[in-house]
C-alpha cells in the first residue's frame, strides 16, 4: 500500500506564545515532531527485521503491514525547525510556502490534491501528533469495508503523564451542539456497532470531529477534492487551524470516532500536557 502523509509544521517564538508552535523553547516541539516522523516509519515502513540468532541474521519482518510511505512537511515563510530536526533527512520531504501560518493546514490539502489517484492513502497530521498503534491503517481499512466511503472514522487525540489525577485523558470530548450543526447532523446513522476479536464495538456520530489529523483512501480522497467547497480556506469552525483539519472532512463525510467506552481502539497522542494538566483545576474530575 501507497501512504501519502502531509505534516503541517510552524515554529516562530512569540511573547505572547498562545500555541506551543509559538513558545520561546523550541525542543518540545522538536522532540515532538521528531517521534512523530520516526514513529511513522518504524510502525509503517519497509525496513523493519528480525534477528534470528541461531542463524545470526537479521530477516524481513512484519511485511503484510509495512508501506511505501512519502511524508511531506509544509512549512511556511522559513519559520521552521527543519534545519534542528535529529533525524535523517530522508525521511521526508520539505515543501515551503508562503501561505498564512494559521492557514498551513489547506496547504497540505492543495498537496494531497496534487497526488490524488497516486496513492492508497491521504493523511494530513499536525506537528505534535504521533502514531503508536501498528495496526492503525488496518483498523481504517476495517472500518471502510464495513461502513463504506461515505463514512469517516477519526482518532481520538489523547494526552499522557504519570502526574496529576488521570494519566491518560481523551482531548476532544463533545462540543456543544450548535457547534458542528451547521456543517453536521449527528442525529443520521447516529452510531455503527461491529465485531473485532469477538469483542462488540460501538462508534458514534462525533459532536466534536476534530482530531488535528485525519487519515483518507484513494476514493474519499477523490471523492473530496471533486466537491465545489474545495481548498475554500473557508475558516468558519472554531478558527483557521481547526477548520483547516477538520471543517472539509466534516463537510463530505459522516465523522465517526469509536465511543468512549472503546476510544482507545483507534487513537494518536497529542505530544505534551497542555489539556491534561487542566483535570483539577480548569476541567472538573469525576471520580469513577
Amino acid at each position: 500500500m501507497r501512504i501519502l502523509l502531509t505534516i503541517a509544521h510552524f515554529f516562530k517564538p512569540s511573547d505572547e506564545g498562545r500555541h506551543a508552535s509559538q513558545r520561546k523553547d523550541p525542543q518540545p516541539r522538536l522532540q515532538a515532531l521528531s517521534q512523530s516522523l520516526t514513529g511513522l516509519h518504524q510502525l509503517f515502513g519497509k525496513s523493519q527485521s528480525i534477528i534470528n540468532i541461531a542463524q545470526r541474521l537479521a530477516f524481513p519482518a512484519n511485511q503484510p503491514q509495512s508501506h511505501e510511505l512519502d511524508i511531506v512537511i509544509c512549512t511556511t515563510q522559513n519559520n521552521h525547525l527543519l534545519n534542528q530536526l535529529p533525524v535523517p533527512s530522508d525521511l521526508y520531504k520539505h515543501h515551503s510556502s508562503n501561505i498564512e501560518p494559521m492557514l498551513l493546514g489547506f496547504e497540505c490539502q492543495a498537496v494531497l490534491q496534487s497526488y490524488v489517484g497516486k496513492y492508497d492513502y491521504y493523511c494530513f497530521l499536525e506537528d505534535d501528533l504521533i502514531i503508536h498503534d501498528p495496526w492503525f491503517f488496518v483498523k481504517l481499512n476495517w472500518f471502510s469495508q464495513q461502513a463504506g466511503d461515505s463514512n469517516l472514522l477519526q482518532p481520538n487525540r489523547y494526552e499522557i503523564s504519570p502526574h496529576g489525577l488521570v494519566h491518560k485523558a481523551y482531548i476532544d470530548g463533545d462540543l456543544a451542539l450548535r457547534v458542528t450543526a451547521p456543517f453536521q447532523n449527528v442525529q443520521k446513522q447516529q452510531e455503527l456497532k461491529g465485531t473485532i476479536m469477538n469483542t462488540p464495538i460501538t462508534f458514534n456520530r462525533t459532536l466534536n470531529p476534530h482530531s488535528g489529523c485525519y487519515f483518507l483512501n484513494a476514493n474519499q480522497m477523490a471523492h473530496w477534492a471533486n466537491q465545489p467547497y474545495f481548498l475554500d480556506r473557508d475558516t468558519s469552525f472554531i478558527g483557521p487551524l481547526e477548520s483547516a483539519a477538520t471543517l472539509g472532512i466534516m463537510k463530505t463525510f459522516q465523522v465517526y470516532k469509536a465511543s468512549p467506552e472503546q476510544a482507545s481502539f483507534l487513537e494518536i497522542q497529542h505530544f505534551g500536557t497542555g489539556f491534561l494538566g487542566l483535570i483539577g483545576g480548569q476541567v472538573g474530575f469525576v471520580e469513577r
